[in-house]
């Protein structure tokens, strides 16, 4: 799985806006091959799991909030050199830094409403992805 897999979310803020068919349209056309994807509400639970790396950040409890208040969509992306490219593909988590044709750029709010997740290595893709699918759930 190292290598070629990596995890995304949808967040809230974009599912809220309509832009799920958008985004996936975006990452299918880039190449990657999506192996599990579902829509699916995060409880306060999982988000603080889930983000306890920020735990002790100012931000963390906006983020719980934030990533609780509406589904998502989880998903399990496949290609070669897949985390890398996926953080490409999503831009700067600020979308005003983002580059043009990123999904944040294009879908993002703000810092904070940035539209989706990509994992930052191969490792916490392979965590990321097993906290939200079990292995049968991936082809």
């Amino acid at each position: 799985m190292a290598g070629n897999r990596t995890f995304t979310m949808i967040k809230p803020d974009a599912v809220e806006d309509g832009h799920i068919g958008g985004i996936l349209e975006q990452i299918t056309a880039s190449g990657f091959r999506i192996v599990a994807m579902k829509l699916t509400q995060m409880t306060q639970r999982d988000a603080e799991t889930f983000y306890a790396i920020h735990k002790e950040r100012p931000f963390f409890g906006e983020l719980v909030e934030f990533m609780t208040r509406g589904p998502i969509v989880a998903a399990i992306l496949e290609k070669d050199n897949a985390v890398e490219d996926f953080r490409t593909l999503i831009g700067a988590t600020n979308p005003e830094e983002a580059a043009e044709g990123t999904i944040r750029k294009k879908y993002a709010k703000s810092i904070g409403e940035n539209a989706v997740h990509g994992s930052d290595s191969d490792e916490n893709a392979q965590i990321e992805g097993a906290f939200h699918f079990a292995g049968r759930e991936m082809f």
